[in-house]
């Protein structure tokens, strides 16, 4: 049913009905698109807002995009339908809309493109979809062949919806100087200034073919007819009609007439898009529509994924984990830090996370970004609710609700940074902010702690206002009083951090500090947040504490437990209290759930996030990004075996059962998959198929520091892997500084990590005064699990 091909380059699904939504997506600096195996897709590009050119059938609200997207027979998507000629006979690919069963189907996810192997009445199609580097267009193959033995009359009809494109003006139709169909359409608007703005929107949609059709129709209603997509009246006749679209639902769809000789294979290439006018149609055409003008865009295409290649190779006994983090990864580590999710107003959070994930991929970019996000800091140190990109852009949706979090970020993904580059001089950099201010990075991350210290309740907890790392919890703090748990060991973490950055930089009194406010807010947790064997969540403005034993629902959050670790207000008493008490309630099959139980009702003291149905998104599902805190935590204190056993569940597979269960294929971690495992058993485990999340930076950095111990620091390379008690050997190729290590791990009769460098035994497990460009040879020996037979010791 599903299995890695080209050495784990590409995924191959062989059925478009076991895992109906299973999807992969593609991405340039413009645009994005996600198609299903069966053929639906959701695209959107940027303009620089993000917008649409294939739309759905009714007036669609601007929203990002939807978890457990819901696909319906007039969703967009990219279809082609063939019909034998002599026979009348139908089917379409990749599968929708007709659902003939196929005699063979395959959809494959690569790197650099998508396609589809369908095989019907005799019949091969080939599909494929790749984008180019800098344009928004879909690059679109199609090969069709006779594989009956016998001369076939067919017609191919290439059939994508454009939708309902605008209350205001929407046609389209052929065009022969053009050479394909396009659809115009007009921006709705109110206000008279909107008009001027509006005036440089792509309001044009094309679908262009290199060959020219034999045929044609640009109206919806006309194409389907009474029969519907399923079995679309205009396929009864001999040749499409030809009609326009005058105030009416466009379509863009073609008839290729075909008479096919025993053997014999048509090919057919197509560009499908947005435009401002003809000029740019004209552009697209001439630079793309051609065998030679999509092998460029091809080389070109590769070449910049290729960017994102990552600094790690792994080999292990997972063969399925060495393919996720050896190809897929990092590959959507880097989407999410070179265009930033495609919006204009990244929240503050996901941009220095996302760009956190960067750090291990292109450090340049994260360097770039922090400076940008200081640049926006208010006077009072508070960063803004999301990170401005454009000239013009404004904060949106969520970013327009006060929350409390932001600050933390800085040394948090600073860390990492720092970490792998050494670069403390980022920390003199000046910069200006809107106000005409100017300071270092070192002095605004200060400015930035000393606002979380202030930002603190009577009994030196955080205020939570309508939202903290959680965005739904809306209501805990709305009236001014609520605090946030989990931001209180959050600050103390981020405040630990930076006073040890501060200590590295020379400034020692100003360590002492910030250490101060941590030790203070880690306190105040003990104090007022314990619960006897966790922390609770926060404290409404009520005044009452919720994520406690006493709860119903929502009784015990992982975040408050995970970070609480890290900032170390958890001694190991608590850990180990907090470790048994997360196994036993937020365990489940799929990954550890984000609290449990979830809610199944309003509670208008925490906010939204109880009104979600239980176990999907923020309520209580297995929402990665609070799992891979969790895990990262858990490394950060050896629990190695523990981390690498939720590591693993975030990845879909190895076995079969776990695929269908999750829907998804293994070629990206999702925002989150159902969970309430125990309430709604037929659900639990099901894949968002989102893959937007600020998880997969602290994948890749768990992968790196924790599981391979390959973390820098202001000398060089430290060395601490944490294998899984079933592994006796692992290596690893680790790019870090401009040098590359391999690495061989194994377990010896050792006492402690030892490590020896081109043969030489190092006098500890660091690697120091690294030259770029240098290849280091490694071996690495760990101590052997306490229940295997002793190895003999390294000489």
């Amino acid at each position: 049913m599903l299995r890695p091909i080209d050495h784990g380059e590409r995924y191959e699904l062989l059925s478009p009905t076991d895992m109906p939504q299973a999807a992969g997506f593609l991405w340039n600096r413009k645009m994005m698109i996600q198609v299903t195996c069966r053929g639906y897709a959701v695209a959107q590009f940027m303009q620089p807002e993000p917008a649409k050119y294939s739309h759905a059938p009714t007036m669609e609200a601007k929203s990002f995009m939807q978890p457990e997207q819901t696909y319906y027979a007039h969703h967009p998507g990219r279809f082609f339908y063939i019909k034998d000629e002599e026979t009348g006979q139908l089917f379409s690919a990749p599968y929708e809309p007709v659902r003939a069963p196929l005699d063979h189907f395959s959809f494959t996810v690569g790197k650099s493109d998508l396609a589809w192997t369908v095989t019907h009445l005799g019949i091969g199609i080939e599909l494929r979809l790749s984008l180019p580097t800098e344009d928004v267009v879909e690059l679109w193959s199609l090969r069709v062949s006779n594989l009956s033995g016998r001369s076939r009359k067919i017609s191919v009809y290439p059939y994508f919806p454009i939708g309902y494109m605008s209350w205001m003006y929407q046609s389209a139709e052929y065009r022969t100087d053009l050479g394909g169909i396009v659809a115009s359409s007009i921006t709705p608007y109110q206000k008279v200034a909107d008009y001027f703005k509006n005036k440089e929107l792509k309001d044009k949609t094309y679908f262009l073919c290199e060959q020219p059709p034999d045929a044609w129709e640009a109206n919806q209603s006309v194409f389907e007819g009474e029969g519907g997509l399923h079995r679309p009246s205009a396929l009864d006749g001999s040749q499409l009609e030809g009609s326009k679209a005058h105030y009416e639902t466009p379509v863009a769809s073609v008839q290729y007439r075909l008479t096919l000789g025993v053997g014999e294979a048509r090919d057919y290439r197509f560009l499908f898009g947005p435009a401002l006018d003809d000029a740019e149609i004209i552009r697209m055409r001439t630079t793309y529509l051609s065998e030679a003008g999509f092998a460029r865009a091809g080389v070109a295409y590769r070449a910049y994924l290729d960017n994102g290649r990552g600094c790690l190779q792994i080999n292990t006994p997972d063969k399925d984990l060495d393919n996720f983090v050896n190809h897929w990864l990092p590959r959507q580590v880097f989407y999410h830090g070179d265009v930033n999710r495609l919006t204009t107003d990244p929240q503050t959070r996901n941009y220095l996370q996302d760009n956190m994930g960067m750090a291990f991929i292109a450090p340049d970019i994260t360097r770039a970004a922090f400076l940008h996000a200081l640049s926006q800091q208010e006077t009072n140190g508070s960063m803004p609710d999301g990170i401005l990109l454009f000239k013009g852009a404004e904060l949106k949706y969520i970013n327009q609700v006060p929350h409390t979090d932001h600050c933390v970020w800085l040394p948090v993904c600073l860390k990492a940074y720092l970490d792998e580059t050494a670069d403390f001089a980022l920390l003199r950099e000046p910069v200006t902010d809107a106000h005409g201010l100017t300071l270092s990075v070192g002095e605004r991350i200060g400015r930035a702690m000393n606002h979380l210290l202030g930002e603190c309740d009577y009994r030196g907890l955080s205020y939570i206002a309508q939202g903290d790392w959680c965005d739904p919890m809306n209501m805990v703090g709305y009236q001014g009083r609520g605090v946030s748990g989990w931001l209180t060991v959050a600050g103390a973490y981020a405040l630990n951090l930076w006073a040890d950055i501060c200590t590295n930089d020379g400034g020692a009194e100003g360590a002492l500090h910030f250490r101060a406010g941590a030790a203070a807010l880690n306190a105040a947790a003990n104090r007022y947040l314990w619960d006897g064997a966790w922390y609770a969540r926060g404290i409404t403005d009520d005044d009452v504490a919720f994520g406690v034993h006493t709860d119903i629902e929502g009784r015990i959050y992982l975040n408050p437990q995970a970070w609480a670790m890290l900032s170390g207000a958890a001694d190991a008493a608590k850990r180990t209290s907090i470790i048994a008490e997360v196994e036993q309630h937020l365990d489940t099959p799929y990954g550890v759930a984000m609290f449990a139980p979830p809610y199944s009702a309003m509670r208008e003291d925490v906010g939204r996030v109880t009104q979600k149905f239980p176990g999907s998104a923020e309520n209580g599902a297995v929402y990665n990004h609070a799992a891979i805190f969790y895990i990262f935590s858990l490394y950060t204190v050896s629990e190695s075996e523990r981390a690498y056993k939720l590591l693993r569940q975030m990845i879909p597979g190895p076995d079969q059962a776990d695929y269908l269960r999750r829907g998804q294929l293994p070629v990206f971690i999702p925002n989150y998959y159902r969970g309430a495992h125990r309430e709604y058993p037929r659900t639990a485990g099901r894949s968002s198929q989102l893959f937007n999340t600020g998880t997969v930076a602290w994948v890749y950095r768990c992968l790196i520091e924790g599981l391979c111990g390959l973390q820098g620091d202001a000398e060089g390379l430290k060395i601490n892997p944490q294998l899984p008690d079933a592994w006796d050997e692992m290596t690893v190729v680790r790019e870090f500084r401009h040098a590359t290590f391999t690495v061989h791990i194994q377990r010896a009769m050792v006492t402690t990590v030892r490590v020896k460098q081109d043969g030489q035994w190092l006098a500890d497990a660091r690697v120091r005064h690294i030259a770029a460009g240098k290849k280091y040879h490694l071996e690495v020996y760990i101590p052997q699990n306490v229940s295997e037979s002793p190895h003999e010791a390294p000489t």
